[in-house]
């Protein structure tokens, strides 16, 4: 198969009809789409298991893939830095199923401009990074704004926010029972 333009999505399943997946380290597939033809292939992300760095990992096989555009909910500061460096533009705030974001993003409803994870808006005295998604905890970097972009945020519809959170709560419960196996695992092998 031969993808023109190759613009990724990040979801939790491995097809056009899958929801997209608001995290980009994480998500469990990539799916690399031509807009023009809606060609796709699926990627599974063997870095989102990763202890640490799986924002680096899954930039660095988009990037090795050629990616020229991101679509995806949210992305790390390392998985930006990565992307940006090697020209690839990244498109955040995306809902719904891939299908859907590659249409939005088509249409111009949806717009480069990351929403980075773990970076507050400046104002942060410290020096140190906080745990906890971004939410609450800043990244100190003396007063005044962030260094990195800002985006055009986009509000989703009340319904199309219960369904991003509903996806996000099956990943981690896919997640959670992968966890409850492996420990299982290691139990029986002592």
């Amino acid at each position: 198969m031969v993808i023109k333009m190759k613009v990724c999505v990040t979801a939790v399943d491995a097809s056009l009809d899958a929801q997209v997946d608001p995290r980009f380290g994480r998500c469990a597939y990539f799916i690399l789409v031509d807009p023009d033809t809606m060609k796709f292939e699926a990627i599974p992300n063997v870095s989102a298991g990763a202890l640490s760095g799986a924002g680096i990992q899954a930039a660095q096989t988009i990037v090795d893939r050629g990616v020229e555009v991101v679509i995806t909910g949210q992305v790390g500061p390392n998985a930006y830095q990565v992307l940006t460096q090697a020209g690839v533009k990244i498109v955040t705030g995306a809902f719904g199923t891939v299908r859907e974001a590659i249409e939005a993003y088509k249409s111009g409803r949806l717009t480069v401009g990351p929403s980075i994870l773990g970076f507050g808006m400046g104002m942060g005295r410290g020096m140190g990074r906080g745990m906890g998604m971004g939410r609450g905890m800043r990244f100190g970097m003396g007063f005044g704004p962030s260094t990195f972009p800002q985006p055009t945020p986009t509000q989703p519809t009340r319904e199309q926010e219960i369904t991003m959170l509903e996806n996000q709560m099956k990943v981690l419960e896919e997640q959670l029972k992968q966890i409850r196996k492996r420990i299982e695992e290691l139990k029986g092998k002592t």
